[in-house]
């Protein structure tokens, strides 16, 4: 096998066996396949797609490609969203989920595109560590029900080469792709539940929302055929989860959500997915778990399961109390209104790509971000306002 045949076939839609994926996967993971030569098949696929089977293929393989984590707990959750702008639900899920008592074990990744990640988010926290070994892993989730570890070259290491390359080279948009990224990690951490939030809208990868069904369908079939407990929801993203954009910026909101500060939108949208792990982890009908939810916030229980692991993985817990401690920018510009005017909506992915340049993610893979970079948005659609 060599990576131009592959590349050719994929070019002209002919399908690629399990085996010539695997290669594929396993010689660009070793460093036997060049940068160029895999840009160019992920360039394919992204015009060209792959079939199921092919799709299936790509997740086991890049799952494969490490070790599968076997953690020493009976039962684990994860919850995994397809990227959005603002979107920091899993900072609160995790922890509410946890204070309701299901194990929430995340593996995250960092800023993909205009998307911001979990990981550069959690590292706006001084101190906090998300290269944590499996032992340490397995400790905190037993002492909090809640910790995010970033991937390691043990888990899933292909997928850490392909999700790098994919940003700097224009190759995210993709279905299958997307797919793999997402499922082969979840199937390399193992939880027993798993949900699925699939985004559509200006300020997803999925602009429309059956684009977005058809991605959810093919995760949910994957998951449920290695045997998990896996619902996929379709989700809107025309405008941002939130007010606010950036990492700091994020944990800050996700913070105050936590205090119950906030009950808008954000807050209705993390009780609802907090909700559906609940239920798929058989804590109860609906109602119940939506009940549970709310009061896992309201009585400060998910407050204190995000700082217990703030504390347990390096970070600073006072945060928690104290947002001025988080990075704040030295300097910032208010946007004013031209004339009095009905804001009727957002470019989402104009303002994701706008938080990017001011340096809150990356244009190149090996890019710093600035942590204190962002935007707060002070209008919703629907508001008035003056010049």
């Amino acid at each position: 096998m060599n990576a131009v045949d592959l590349i050719n076939k994929t070019k002209k839609s002919v399908p690629l066996t399990d085996n010539e994926i695997k290669w594929l996967v396993d010689s660009y993971t070793a460093g036997e396949v060049p940068d160029y030569q895999m840009s160019a098949w992920l360039m394919a696929v992204c015009f060209n797609g792959l079939t199921e089977e092919e799709t299936l293929a790509l997740t086991y393989a890049m799952r494969d490609s490490g070790n599968i984590l076997h953690l020493d707990i009976p039962m684990t959750a994860d919850k995994h969203s397809t990227g959005g702008v603002g979107d920091k639900t899993s900072l609160i899920i995790g922890p509410t989920a946890a204070a309701c008592g299901v194990c929430m074990a995340k593996m995250s990744g960092r800023g993909l595109g205009h998307t911001g990640g979990t990981i550069d988010k959690l590292e706006s926290i001084s101190g906090f560590r998300t290269d944590l070994s499996v032992q340490e892993f397995q400790d905190i989730l037993r002492k909090t029900g809640f910790s995010v570890i970033s991937q390691s070259d043990s888990l899933c290491p292909a997928d850490k080469k392909i999700y790098a390359l994919r940003n700097a080279t224009g190759t995210v948009n993709s279905i299958p792709l997307i797919c793999a990224s997402i499922m082969s990690k979840k199937l390399a951490t193992n939880a027993d539940v798993l949900l699925l939030d699939v985004k559509y809208g200006s300020g997803a990868f999925m602009k429309s929302r059956s684009d977005a069904e058809k991605l959810a369908a093919i995760m949910e079939k994957i998951g449920k055929a290695a045997g998990k407990k896996c619902r996929a929801v379709v989700t809107d993203m025309d405008i941002p989860l939130g007010k606010n954009i950036g990492n700091a910026l994020e944990i800050e909101e996700a913070i105050n959500i936590l205090c119950g500060n906030d009950r808008g939108r954000l807050y209705d949208i993390c009780i609802d997915l907090t909700a559906d792990i609940l239920e798929l982890a058989g804590k109860g009908i609906r109602s119940e778990c939506l009940d549970m939810a709310e009061n896992a916030i309201s009585s400060g229980a998910a407050l204190d399961v995000f700082r217990k692991t703030i504390e347990m993985q390096g970070g600073n817990p006072a945060v928690c109390d104290d947002i001025s401690l988080l990075p704040h920018s030295r300097f910032s510009f208010r946007v004013k209104a031209a004339s009095d005017m009905e804001i009727s909506g957002f470019d989402t992915e104009e303002l994701g790509m706008v938080s990017l340049l001011l340096g809150a993610g990356r244009i190149e893979k090996d890019d710093r971000i600035d942590m204190s970079a962002g935007i707060v948005m002070n209008a919703s659609p629907g508001d008035l306002v003056m010049a």
